[in-house]
């Protein structure tokens, strides 16, 4: 507040407007200068003063003004780059994510690779083993001893298929038969062999819910996946537990597929497995789907389970993932995608018997001269006139002198052909020939052009009664 006016003096205030702020103009004139206007009469404003402190207190106002927009424009581009700096920060973040998980996926491609390299050789080998310890078993023996010693390598040969096996499904290389599958019917079919597996100390809690969309997959790859899934669950929990199977939609957006390099964004029926099981560390829950990779005692497992199941998904074109906490227990989530409309559903239809041979004429047509043995043998047991040639090459030559009902052909052969063209130029120039294929890589499977004319695929290491059944098969196709 301004000080009192001094004596005799007069004190002018007026309250005005400037800019939106209420300013008050106070003007103290002394007596001298009162003195002439009483005497005359007249009462005049000095307008100078007053125009003067008026435009000081305009500018003034709109210094004010000025500042106060820089503050609010400082302030606003201030939040645009707070706002600016966590989007950034949100970015990085989710492309360190997106550069771990290729990293990730590039090791265990190269791992798959590896490996599926090896189970083609090993396939081979154990066709041999195989073929020969069943030839063995068939004849008459007087001795128990050798019988149960041929048995005991038969079987040791078949637990190595199976490692085969369970190493191309890491890989993505084992043949699927993927088909149009309900998931709930699927985990309702398997539960009571879980119960057996499990044990009774182990409670099963199912929550599956009616509207999961169908899926397409291989289902007998599907039940073994859940079915290893449980093992795991049991050997977590060897005081008992709960395993809790769960089932519902969901929808894997872009976000989500930014930090999953391998997820394609979309419809995925999931089904969600829990235990209360002991749990699992960060660095160990990042490694459980290495191939041979496991915490448990040596000769507990081979660490393979959990490999198997990830490269079954990721060749269904799912995902999978998995949480766990230590000490609480762990959960994986497997996504499946959402099945198109007309997706062909599983048949019922029983497995025909075997029927031998009636002596119709087969070429066989192998570069593995000890694996080309045992196929001869093995269909000459069953029945029929076996013709045999180590290249394409010797099986033209052969075809062009020998009447034959079909050709059984490797897929990878020596020389720049392979099963394929050797297959095309057979049934270009003989078409009444059947043709059945066989390899130990399962991923050479008859393209779409081969499936139409009828080519069917055996995986090596295979059985006696799988060839004749196949053959015979085809044969009365």
């Amino acid at each position: 507040m301004p000080s009192a006016p001094p004596p005799g003096a007069l004190r002018i205030a007026r309250s005005i407007d400037v800019f939106g702020q209420q300013w008050i103009l106070v003007s103290d004139f002394a007596p001298n200068v009162l003195a002439p206007l009483r005497s005359s009469g007249t009462w005049a404003f000095p307008a100078g003063i007053l125009v003067l402190t008026v435009l000081l207190l305009t500018y003034l106002a709109r210094e004010q003004g000025y500042r106060r927009r820089i503050e609010s424009r400082v302030a606003e581009r201030t939040a645009e780059l707070r706002t600016a700096n966590n989007a950034l920060a949100l970015e990085v973040d989710a492309r360190r994510k997106a550069s771990e998980q290729l990293v990730k996926s590039q090791k265990l491609e190269a791992i798959g690779n590896l490996t599926g390299g090896m189970a083609h050789d090993f396939n081979n080998l154990l066709g041999v083993i195989i073929g020969n310890l069943d030839l063995l078993r068939d004849r008459q023996s007087d001795d128990p001893e050798a019988d149960e010693l041929s048995r005991d390598a038969l079987e040791a040969a078949l637990r190595g298929a199976d490692l085969t096996r369970r190493l191309l499904a890491f890989a993505r290389r084992q043949p699927l038969e993927p088909l149009r599958t309900d998931v709930n019917e699927l985990i309702a079919g398997i539960v009571r062999l879980l119960e057996r597996t499990l044990g009774e100390e182990i409670q099963i809690t199912l929550d599956l819910n009616p509207e999961t969309w169908p899926v397409v997959v291989d289902p007998a790859q599907l039940e073994s996946s859940l079915a290893n899934l449980a093992t795991n669950a049991r050997d977590a929990m060897p005081g008992g537990g709960q395993l809790m199977i769960l089932t519902g939609n969901k929808f894997l957006d872009a976000h989500y597929a930014l930090q999953h390099v391998e997820v394609q964004p979309g419809d995925y029926a999931m089904i969600e497995i829990s235990d209360t099981g002991t749990g699992m560390p960060p660095e160990v829950a990042s490694r459980i789907f290495e191939p041979f990779y496991t915490t448990k005692e040596q000769g507990k497992g081979t660490g393979l389970g959990l490999s198997m199941v990830f490269g079954f998904i990721k060749q269904s074109g799912g995902h999978i993932n998995v949480y766990s906490e230590v000490g609480i227990g762990t959960t994986f989530r497997l996504y499946l995608r959402r099945a198109d409309v007309g997706a062909e559903e599983p048949g019922t239809a029983a497995r025909p018997e075997l029927v031998r041979g009636g002596g119709e004429t087969i070429l066989a047509v192998e570069d593995n001269a000890s694996l080309r043995r045992v196929v001869v043998r093995q269909l000459t047991e069953l029945g029929y006139r076996v013709l045999e040639a180590e290249d394409a090459q010797t099986a033209l030559r052969v075809l062009e002198s020998e009447p034959v009902a079909l050709l059984f052909t490797d897929i990878v052969m020596p020389g720049g052909t392979s099963g394929y063209e050797i297959a095309g130029r057979v049934l270009a120039r003989w078409p009444q020939i059947k043709v059945v294929l066989t390899s130990g890589f399962p991923e050479n499977r008859p393209n779409g052009d081969a499936n139409a004319r009828g080519l069917r695929l055996l995986s090596k290491p295979y059985r006696r009664d799988d060839l004749g059944r196949i053959i015979r098969e085809v044969l009365d196709s």
